[in-house]
């Protein structure tokens, strides 16, 4: 149902959401749910892992973390890629601007949210404080991202398209029941961490293409961490702060569908329906980027080949990604002109492709202004028409339906080790990265998160 369309939410027709999600949060079982999920939390922490450490020396890391140094914290938790240690909260901060940085995260397609980076950020970090087990904190993970991600598919697309940045104005929640649950809180407090956290919605959609975009990541995470631990310590809140009609959820969207929160919980679990970027920049551009390379390569394209790209898209591509000139590599993310141009160049678009000086580059500057996109209504957000004008009259043309990363096309457990690498690699070394990809595999297994903090700090 679009926003439009959908009906206004009211007091009488709302269950008690919070108190459905705490219940949930606080009394599912331990491991309850089957192997699928438990592989998709494996493959997420990894790749929140390697994202994380992938831009832990970008200069958006660097000043996060010199400002969290200010405030003199004690040294609680690992910086992920660092050797500092800060607070647990502010380690939810930086660890969750860096896991999101590079633009490279996981994502639940249904509603553009990036899961694990509010919630894995602060629930590592409370997790190393306490010293819980691993197979503590994969839960833990399971139920936030799940509480995340419905509280998403609610009110997704109506609020995302009033301007918020679905993952902060979700993730907050997604991470109090993530550290709730590793503090053991009852149903009665989980409730109160939730609450908390409602009056925290963070992140508006300007930011994109900025360093703060990044910063709503470790901000839901800070922020969800230290409404559970302030609900721990007897802090109150409403206990219908989602539902109510000026609870977080109708005040910010017209569209609240109960039943998208409510519906098989504790059967259907939305880590189930993640996926995983093998490109480093929006996901409603890799469709574009992925018919860009498949012509490339299937007719041997050099940039000087080319007179024209015509690229018919769904509306949302040029609203998100519009960025004809983009001045930063961070501004490149946001640019299905420079996208394309990348694809082209280079055969590839992750992180070194979106660069500040490949943003610059007069080649790529070029190309980037023969590429021309449409909006075509019939087109869905996965998709795209990719037509390539070839400067000897040949016309080259390429659909694509779902573009690598995909649920469709999903990449493969070697396919994310590959990424890991990439990422990792230049920051610790080879030796480190295998040791983490075998870490991050059997987190569940593990007593507590002491061997995955020696291989993942400097």
């Amino acid at each position: 149902m679009m926003a439009n369309d959908a009906p206004i939410a009211t007091d009488v027709d709302a269950p008690p959401i919070t108190r459905i999600l705490a219940d949930f949060v606080a009394a599912h079982p331990s491991r309850g749910w089957d192997a699928s999920v438990d592989r998709q939390a494996h493959r997420s922490v990894l790749n929140w892992v390697g994202c994380a450490i992938g831009a832990s020396r970008h200069p958006a890391v660097e000043a996060a973390l010199a400002a969290a140094t200010e405030l003199a914290p004690g040294a609680q938790a690992m910086i992920l890629g660092r050797s500092e240690r800060l607070d647990i909260a502010s380690a939810a901060l930086v660890n969750g601007i860096s896991s999101h940085t590079f633009d490279f995260d996981d994502t639940h397609l249904k509603t553009i949210i990036h899961p694990a980076g509010p919630v894995a950020s602060a629930a590592l970090a409370l997790a190393e404080h306490r010293r819980a087990s691993g197979r503590e904190l994969i839960d833990a993970i399971v139920l936030g991202i799940d509480v995340e991600c419905r509280i998403g598919n609610a009110i997704y697309p109506d609020h995302y398209d009033r301007g918020w940045h679905i993952t902060g104005s979700t993730g907050m929640l997604g991470a109090a029941a993530a550290c709730a649950r590793i503090l053991e809180l009852d149903a009665g407090r989980t409730a109160m961490a939730l609450g908390i956290a409602a009056s925290q919605p963070i992140g508006v959609r300007e930011q994109f293409g900025s360093m703060t975009k990044a910063f709503h990541i470790g901000g839901a995470a800070r922020a969800g961490l230290m409404s559970a631990l302030m609900a721990r310590h007897g802090y109150t809140a409403s206990r219908r702060a989602l539902e109510a009609p000026r609870g977080l959820m109708q005040t910010y969207s017209t569209k609240c569908d109960w039943r998208e929160v409510t519906d098989e919980l504790g059967l259907r679990f939305e880590i189930s329906f993640n996926t995983y970027k093998p490109f480093a920049c929006g996901i409603v551009i890799h469709p574009c980027i992925e018919g860009c390379r498949q012509l490339r390569d299937a007719h041997g394209l050099r940039a000087d080949d080319i007179e024209r790209i015509d690229l018919l898209v769904h509306p949302l591509v040029l609203e998100l990604t519009g960025k004809r000139a983009p001045k930063s590599g961070l501004e490149a993310k946001f640019s299905v002109y420079h996208a394309c141009a990348a694809a082209i160049l280079f055969g590839q678009a992750g992180e070194a492709e979106f660069s500040d000086a490949i943003a610059a580059r007069a080649d790529v500057i070029a190309l980037r202004d023969r590429v021309h996109a449409s909006v075509d209504a019939s087109i869905g957000e996965s998709a795209a028409d990719v037509t390539i004008h070839c400067r000897d009259g040949r016309d080259l043309h390429l659909e694509v339906a779902h573009a690598i990363g995909s649920l469709q096309r999903p990449m493969s457990d070697a396919d994310l080790s590959r990424k890991f690498h990439g990422l990792v690699d230049p920051v610790l070394g080879a030796a480190r990265a295998r040791r983490l990809v075998e870490l991050c595999g059997t987190l569940a297994d593990a007593d507590n998160v002491d061997a995955l903090k020696a291989a993942a700090t400097d």
